[in-house]
């Protein structure tokens, strides 16, 4: 199937990240196809060291919000940042995530990626293996856009991969590298501005 170039450019300019939804949950089916598409990004020698939780509402979600929000409060008090200011900004993030109708979390192994003998060879292949996982969130993001959902990729994860970890259970080489909220919009999201393609590429 070929989508012709303009029909394409139209979606990708009709995706914006949202986070604010409506409560009408996410059907499991509707979950099962944005990750279908996510496993058809390509990956590093086709390793495909994505993994993903699909986090309900309940108990582990709760639990995994209240760890991450204590590790980005920390982070925020080292950082200096008045006391109501980062009550203001941990209470937004876990608003955000706790309101979703589903949450993703994106994750990484390296379970299947090459091993190589020197630290340079093998610090590329983990950079292939995160860049592959991105990929794959990026299917995420357009299906998701395709299913008429919005959805929005959050950094928390990463900041505090030891929290998601233990409050989600994961398997010891499942490394958490973003989370994504995914449902019905409550309203359109929000356009933003894009560097022209000439003030970010070189022509040689």
């Amino acid at each position: 199937m070929t989508i012709g170039p303009e029909a394409l450019e139209a979606f990708l300019r009709d995706r914006h990240s949202v986070r604010r939804f409506r409560p009408d949950p996410v059907p499991e089916a509707v979950i099962r196809r944005v990750l279908r598409a996510a496993t058809r990004a390509p990956s590093a020698h086709n390793r495909q060291p994505w993994r993903f939780a699909v986090v309900g509402r309940g108990k582990a979600r709760d639990r995994m919000i209240l760890a991450m929000a204590r590790a980005f409060q920390s982070d925020l008090r080292a950082d200096g940042l008045p006391a109501a200011e980062i009550e203001a900004r941990v209470r937004s993030a876990q608003e955000r995530v706790a309101q979703a109708p589903a949450v993703i979390v994106l994750c990484l192994t390296m379970a299947d990626m090459r091993v190589y003998p020197d630290a340079r060879r093998q610090a590329n292949e983990r950079t292939m293996a995160i860049q592959s996982v991105a990929l794959a969130g990026g299917h995420i993001l357009l299906a998701a856009h395709a299913e008429g959902l919005g959805a929005c990729w959050m950094g928390a994860p990463l900041f505090a991969p030891q929290a998601a970890t233990e409050a989600l259970g994961l398997p010891p080489d499942w490394e958490p590298q973003g989370l994504i909220i995914m449902g019905v919009p409550e309203g359109p999201g929000k356009e933003t501005d894009r560097r022209a393609v000439d003030e970010v590429t070189l022509w040689r």
